[in-house]
């Protein structure tokens, strides 16, 4: 069988990978902790189920219009206006099928063969091969001094006339990490003056810890929305625990969201008049739910972060945000692949590598679970790689003994 060597060379998700093999471990009675995905264990908003509700009790559910429905548009116009300072037009929104795609739109209209998308590491993993995929290449910025953040001058050094555009996720997946405001603006005012796309992915901009706010994008440059190069990226997955309503969107010039709407036209139509009908639900409805989520997780970093001081050899930069935090295990193993396969084989606990994020050595940790699953995850851990470590542990009802070390 012939298939595209294009499609061979993509990876599977390593995320999407681990939560199956999480999933089968599971349904063949296995105690597994999953520390590995970036999902709350919060129900959606009643103001978004109530709302999709209402459209399905008819019956009546058709196509809607390949950009997004208008009553959804307001609500994102609305939020943009709150929470961005900028007011735009329903032009400038293109409604998707979650950030993600909202990001693969963007590079599919902006990127020819062989431009340059310069890629901010620690990164998501789909975003370098959401490049190759339009044809493009990554260029990796990694920072030399062992932090979360490059330098200015290390994203400039690596312009060159190919440059297409820079990815910028603030707070960041996997670190947790917030890019400093002016670390952004520097970021933006020099792209604006040299017409290179600034992809703004938001998606966990309200999620932040400890007083901090996420700046808005839009107040760096001088230029209107029409002329700007700056590209924002959002959804309702993470900001309000909805990750399978699938719903995200792009905010940019009308030229480009008219050719993203006709590109996403031609491969899937539409997004669901339900799920952008509870989208617009949760936007529109009370938002307790989401200062209940933040505080949450918050919480929940902060428990993370002091079982994993207990650890010998193990280091961490606290997260400003998101679900996330990427502790540095190169003290155990230098291979984070071999060191997530263990930890699940011996512990069963689900990691994801950091090599997957351009970070080798190190494991993402998620907080999104519980207490309990952080703290038992955590203990499983250090039982399986510490010294130091009691000897044995219960593992549900079962009694493991470590002998490796």
């Amino acid at each position: 069988m012939s298939v595209s060597q294009l499609a061979k060379s993509i990876p599977q998700s390593p995320t999407l990978k681990l939560t199956e093999q999480a999933r089968l471990l599971r349904e063949r009675g296995e105690a597994v902790i999953h520390l590995g995905a970036g999902e709350p264990k919060n129900k959606a908003p009643m103001s978004a189920i109530l709302a999709a509700a209402s459209k399905l009790n008819p019956g009546d559910i058709k196509y809607t219009p390949a950009d997004g429905i208008p009553s959804l548009k307001r609500a994102i116009i609305r939020y943009t206006e709150e929470n961005y300072d900028k007011l735009v037009a329903p032009e400038n929104i293109i409604v998707s099928a979650g950030a993600k795609q909202s990001v693969f739109n963007v590079l599919y209209s902006i990127v020819n063969p062989q431009d340059e998308i310069i890629i901010l590491a620690p990164y998501w993993v789909s975003y370098p091969e959401m490049v190759r995929m339009v044809m493009g290449v990554p260029v990796i910025v990694k920072p030399e001094d062992g932090s979360f953040c490059p330098r200015f001058e290390d994203v400039v050094n690596v312009m060159s006339p190919n440059t297409k555009a820079i990815i910028v996720n603030s707070p960041n997946n996997p670190s947790g990490m917030m890019y400093s405001a002016e670390f952004v603006e520097q970021i933006i005012r020099h792209c604006e003056k040299k017409g290179i796309y600034v992809i703004m992915d938001d998606i966990y901009h309200k999620l932040v810890f400890d007083g901090k706010k996420t700046p808005s994008c839009f107040q760096y440059t001088d230029k209107d929305i029409e002329s700007s190069h700056i590209i924002a990226i959002n959804g309702v997955s993470k900001l309000y625990g909805m990750t399978g309503f699938r719903i995200g969107w792009a905010i940019a010039s009308r030229s480009l969201v008219e050719i993203m709407t006709n590109v996403q036209g031609q491969i899937t139509t539409c997004v669901s008049i339900l799920l952008q009908a509870g989208a617009e639900g949760a936007m529109t409805g009370i938002q307790s739910s989401v200062e209940s989520l933040r505080l949450q997780l918050e919480n929940n970093r902060n428990v993370m972060l002091q079982e994993l001081s207990s650890f010998t050899g193990v280091k961490t930069v606290k997260p400003d945000g998101t679900y996330y935090c990427l502790p540095d295990f190169r003290a155990y193993s230098n291979s984070s692949i071999e060191l997530s396969n263990m930890l699940l084989k011996k512990a069963l606990v689900v990691t994801v590598p950091g090599k997957e994020f351009g970070m080798e050595g190190y494991l993402r940790l998620s907080y999104a679970g519980t207490i309990k699953e952080i703290t038992e995850g955590i203990s499983r851990i250090k039982w399986a790689l510490d010294p130091n470590a009691p000897n044995e542990i219960y593992v549900g009802d079962r009694k493991l003994v470590r002998d490796w070390l």
